[in-house]
């Protein structure tokens, strides 16, 4: 199955107790994409300005990342900083500049138009339907969204939530957009609305997945070298919905194995700034690390 990503293309700055890294590229798509592109084929809706350098997306064309929906337009190219302390879950903005991404459309070429599975990374949740009216008739569609939409356009994201299968969030925005403070009880009001599986990323902490079927905790592993944290969340969804594109089972034992495959993307993710460690990232360090997951979380019955 070919995959969708609409998101963004950006340059991150970004600091941590152990470095930072200077305009290096980021964004939810780029991140998704060189994730996802290990198990199936992704094609890129995004923009980036006219200041881009577009050797830098070579990486993800030498993954046979298609990136005929990459926009190039007058103006610069998304811009986020942010610096981290000892707790890594989470970021401090330090500045947002949206340059060409303030006034981004999406608009899929033709041949996008029939792709099975679709993720709506973190963008405006109108902006997502948008997406949605140009794709014919995917078999799954995900979605992110963040606390800025949640707070600013509440109504316009539950009306997402409708045409989405699968939402992937943070604990912390799982309990902002549920309005309740208990996990379980949040969870189990976002699936009335429309998502028929919730999958919640809580970093260090690993991964919890709610849906009919029941629920579902992945282990974070334990890693030596944890560097920047920034786009693990969309590594996690590259891992996540690739293996299931990849195998083509959207059954519940499955989706347990896709939120596996999730939590190893993002943990190569974090191990260098920006996409330095999936750059060099190779399929058997893949299922190696895959293997450790699931023995850090065999045990036997008494």
């Amino acid at each position: 199955m070919q995959i969708l990503v609409v998101g963004s293309v950006a340059f991150d700055t970004v600091k941590t107790p152990f470095g930072e890294a200077k305009e290096a590229l980021g964004g939810s798509a780029t991140y998704f994409a060189s994730s996802a592109s290990f198990f199936a084929p992704v094609s890129v809706v995004a923009v980036v300005g006219e200041d881009f350098p577009l050797d830098d997306l070579e990486y993800l064309k030498a993954r046979e990342v298609d990136l005929s929906g990459l926009e190039r337009r007058p103006g610069r190219t998304f811009r986020w900083q942010g610096e981290y302390g000892f707790d890594l879950n989470e970021a401090k903005t330090l500045d947002t500049q949206l340059n060409v991404f303030a006034e981004f459309h999406p608009r899929l070429p033709e041949s996008y138009r029939e792709r099975e599975v679709v993720f709506l990374a973190n963008i405006d949740p109108d902006l997502q339907r948008e997406v949605l009216t140009q794709v014919l008739s995917p078999r799954l569609v995900a979605a992110d969204t963040m606390n800025f939409w949640i707070q600013g356009k509440p109504e316009a994201l539950r009306e997402t939530l409708k045409h989405v299968q699968v939402l992937l969030i943070n604990d912390a925005e799982v309990r902002m957009l549920a309005q309740e403070p208990n996990l379980v009880r949040a969870a189990r009001k976002i699936l009335t609305w429309g998502p028929r599986t919730l999958v919640i990323k809580r970093g260090e902490y690993g991964a919890l997945s709610f849906s009919d079927g029941g629920w579902f905790a992945a282990p974070a592993l334990p890693l030596e070298n944890v560097h920047d944290p920034t786009g693990a969340g969309d590594a996690f969804a590259g891992g996540f919905l690739g293996f299931l594109a990849s195998t083509r089972n959207f059954e519940e034992a499955n989706f347990r194995r896709a939120v596996i495959m999730g939590s190893v993307m993002a943990s190569f993710a974090v191990e260098s700034f920006s996409l330095r460690r999936l750059e060099h990232l190779t399929y058997p360090e893949i299922e190696a690390r895959y293997r450790q997951f699931k023995a850090l979380a065999h045990f036997e019955d008494l």
